[in-house]
């Protein structure tokens, strides 16, 4: 059992490592965010599963608060409502989960993010799709080389590893690395 924990210790310090390379990129999502929050938009999430709970978690760390107090930030995570949920796979298709709830919400201004540990999923692919038909900003939390829904995605923050608790570990990072530039900004500090 001990090797196995340590092998698991040393695969999850090896992504970590392996994040560095993503902290430019992560400033560059913060950015687009306040942007996207200063023009009055939205914050959409979604996932399924474990990358369903990720999205649920940076939505509630966006309108809560990470470490600050300060104004509620607009955010919706499409998981969270079973009824709309369960009508839309029950109506129409499981693969048009996203899709229905992104193309009826989404504008412009907001921003829609899927977080996925393959980016292979169908309803993940289709919610990023609608998003673009509605002229959204669309941010990817994926791992690997992120799948089809990588070539959907105008901002993609990808954990540098291909195995599904490494991905989500790094996801919960990268999130809070998000929060925290997301915090400062809305309680008027600087990060710099």
């Amino acid at each position: 059992m001990s090797d196995w924990l340590d092998n698991q210790l040393t695969a999850h310090i090896r992504t970590a490592e392996g994040a560095e390379a993503l902290l430019p990129r992560v400033r560059e999502v913060g950015d687009m965010l306040i942007d996207a929050f200063e023009r009055g938009g939205t914050l959409y999430t979604f996932g399924n599963g474990g990358s369903a709970a990720d999205a649920q978690h940076f939505t509630g760390e966006v309108i809560g608060h990470y470490r600050r107090d300060r104004r509620p930030l607009p955010a919706v995570t499409l998981t969270t409502d079973a009824t709309v949920s369960t009508c839309i796979a029950n109506d129409y298709a499981f693969e048009e989960i996203f899709s229905r709830q992104v193309e009826a919400l989404a504008h412009p201004a907001d921003v829609v993010a899927a977080f996925t540990t393959s980016g292979r999923s169908e309803n993940i692919v289709r919610g990023l799709t609608a998003a673009r038909a509605n002229g959204a900003t669309t941010l990817l939390f994926a791992g690997g080389d992120g799948g089809p829904s990588l070539g959907l995605a105008d901002y993609a923050l990808l954990a540098p590893s291909d195995e599904t608790p490494r991905i989500q570990e790094l996801h919960t990072f990268l999130l809070h690395a998000l929060s925290e530039i997301l915090d400062a900004w809305a309680a008027g500090e600087d990060l710099s």
